[in-house]
């Protein structure tokens, strides 16, 4: 059994926002399609929201590209009107847990449609700034966050392999890597790894044929047309290039995570003397 609603997968006329439940225990949001940015835009305004709303019974969000895992606590949901346990929504006997919750995320996504179709309509109509305008982009306000990166050498040991690769010098690869600013689309694999977008094509390079089984933390990889950071030591394919002195899983933190979803990311480069003091400082 599945849901859909107004939204972003197109069939004819009508798009479609497929709602599937995964087990017991959580159920799917499917905004479809491929990586792009309107679509993070909207993953992100929902995942907001439906953190503000602070649903009983809801235990995690786990956003993707194009989807978002909403896992729950059965027993735990409670009619959003009364407050009791119960399988019953707007007055209707619903058939289980993930009927109750779909109703509620389903009045969410209608929520959040009308209110982005309203918003884009009185901004074509007038270049008048509204209060759903305003709304939504102060819910997407976006972190920026600097972080150093020492390139090349021991830091980097596959800095020479990818210049060779796209035919630029190393000092060219790392001023495009350099150049861009990287929206976190998600964060995953590994706790605190971030998958960052908008990197420049030019530096593409394919993973290695033979992944490592240990990369040092911080390290800073390339792996097809998208560019992250390894936080942790785990095994990993993809092409390094450098390593930041910064953590990005901090476990004792209230934030563990350096990133999150939504954040903007801005490289630059500094020298082994520097990564050593901000090592320190890191400490």
């Amino acid at each position: 059994m599945h849901s859909t609603i107004m939204g972003t997968q197109e069939e004819g006329n009508v798009h479609h926002i497929p709602i599937v439940p995964l087990g017991d225990r959580a159920l799917l949001v499917d905004w479809g399609g491929s990586i792009a940015r309107h679509t993070h835009e909207k993953i992100r305004t929902f995942c907001v929201k439906l953190e503000r709303a602070a649903i009983s019974g809801i235990i995690e969000l786990i956003p993707s590209y194009t989807t978002v895992t909403i896992v729950y606590d059965p027993m735990e949901l409670r009619d959003s009107a009364t407050g009791e346990r119960c399988y019953r929504y707007d007055g209707q006997l619903t058939d289980s847990p993930f009927e109750l919750l779909k109703g509620i995320i389903e009045g969410m996504l209608c929520s959040m449609e009308v209110v982005m179709e309203s918003s884009s309509a009185d901004c074509v109509n007038s270049n008048i700034s509204t209060s759903a305008t305003n709304a939504r982009n102060a819910t997407n306000a976006a972190t920026i966050v600097d972080i150093p990166v020492c390139y090349g050498g021991a830091f980097g040991p596959d800095l020479l392999e990818v210049a060779e690769h796209t035919g630029l010098s190393p000092q060219e690869v790392i001023a495009l890597h350099c150049g861009q600013s990287y929206l976190v689309y998600m964060v995953g694999f590994a706790p605190g790894f971030p998958y960052l977008g908008g990197m420049d094509e030019r530096i593409a390079v394919p993973r290695r044929s033979s992944p490592r089984t240990a990369i040092t933390p911080g390290s800073v990889g390339i792996g097809g047309s998208q560019t992250g950071i390894y936080p942790l030591a785990t095994p990993g394919g993809w092409q390094l290039i450098g390593r930041t002195p910064r953590q990005l899983f901090r476990p004792h933190h209230v934030d563990p995570s350096l990133l999150k979803m939504g954040d903007i990311v801005r490289f630059y480069p500094i020298e082994p003397e520097q990564f050593a003091e901000w090592k320190e400082d890191e400490q």
